[in-house]
């Protein structure tokens, strides 16, 4: 297809390239992660991905989207098992690559159920994650219980937002909501007046909230707007200096991405009787900053 192509990338991961008049684009079939998408007009891709990220087997991909699937952060229960879930760092299936026709390329990629899975998770299930990469980007994920009795799952795309200077930016359309505070033994608490400026240790699950957000980024000069469907709950997170320094494969660059992240986890994790499915959709723009 005109602008998309397949190459093996870094450590022989399988990826997808789209490089249109809309937008360019990568992708790894590995966890479904997105690496980078720079929409037209842009010089830099809004999604940030660490220049220390490696590419191995088994190992999650620092930055970019990873798929936080069937958990979120730790195993609730079993500590042993991988922290944010299995999806990150399975090889996904490549289903439907399409281009519309006002030019943008979809993606929908595919996992299910198997032996594999049932090691760390016993549910039957399939899921599925589908791209439009364009001018905007569209990101749905889509989960159907395969199996006879009902199952419960968290689901976050982890999306790194790149920004010129996390201290810097400005997170709107969260204030007056209620949030868990990871940093703060899991308080809950209540946001203020003002827009969020990250500085310092920040991870925190804001719930009952299905309201757009706007990063607002002065050093860049540009609002990246965060909009869904299907998602009850927002998690901000960036982990600061001292924190994030210590991270091996993040260092200096933790000042250059902020977390915004569309999800159903904590009290809002999604609860599938046989047969049914639940779908969320992340969609993000980019605008020059006035």
């Amino acid at each position: 297809m005109a602008g998309v192509r397949q190459e093996d990338g870094p450590g022989g991961l399988p990826f997808l390239i789209v490089d249109t008049e809309r937008c360019q684009a990568r992708l790894s079939l590995y966890g479904a992660h997105l690496c980078g998408w720079t929409p037209a007009g842009q010089t830099t891709s809004a999604i940030f991905l660490s220049p220390r990220a490696t590419f191995t087997p088994g190992k999650a991909i620092r930055g970019g989207v990873p798929v936080c699937f069937p958990w979120f952060a730790n195993h609730p229960t079993d500590r042993t098992k991988p922290a944010h879930g299995f999806a990150r760092t399975r090889t996904w299936e490549l289903g439907e690559t399409t281009r519309a026709d006002d030019g943008d390329v979809r993606v929908t990629l595919h996992l299910a159920s198997d032996a594999e899975t049932h090691q760390f998770w016993p549910a039957d299930f399939t899921a599925s994650l589908s791209f439009t990469l364009g001018t905007s980007l569209g990101m749905t994920f889509e989960c159907e219980n395969t199996g006879r009795s009902e199952l419960t799952y968290e689901i976050a795309l982890h999306t790194y937002l790149a920004v010129g200077n996390v201290e810097q930016a400005h997170i709107g359309g969260l204030e007056r909501t209620r949030f868990i505070d990871k940093v703060d033994g899991g308080k809950q608490k209540m946001s203020g007046a003002e827009p969020l400026i990250p500085r310092g240790d920040v991870d925190r699950v804001f719930l009952d909230t299905a309201a757009p957000c706007t990063v607002d980024d002065p050093v860049l000069g540009r609002r990246i707007t965060v909009t869904k469907r299907g998602s009850p709950s927002t998690v901000v997170w960036n982990p600061g200096r001292d924190k994030g320094l210590a991270i091996a494969d993040l260092g200096e660059a933790w000042q250059r991405f902020v977390c915004v992240e569309s999800a159903n986890c904590a009290p809002h994790a999604v609860r599938l009787k046989p047969r049914a499915r639940h779908a969320m959709t992340a969609t993000l723009e980019v605008e020059p900053l006035t």
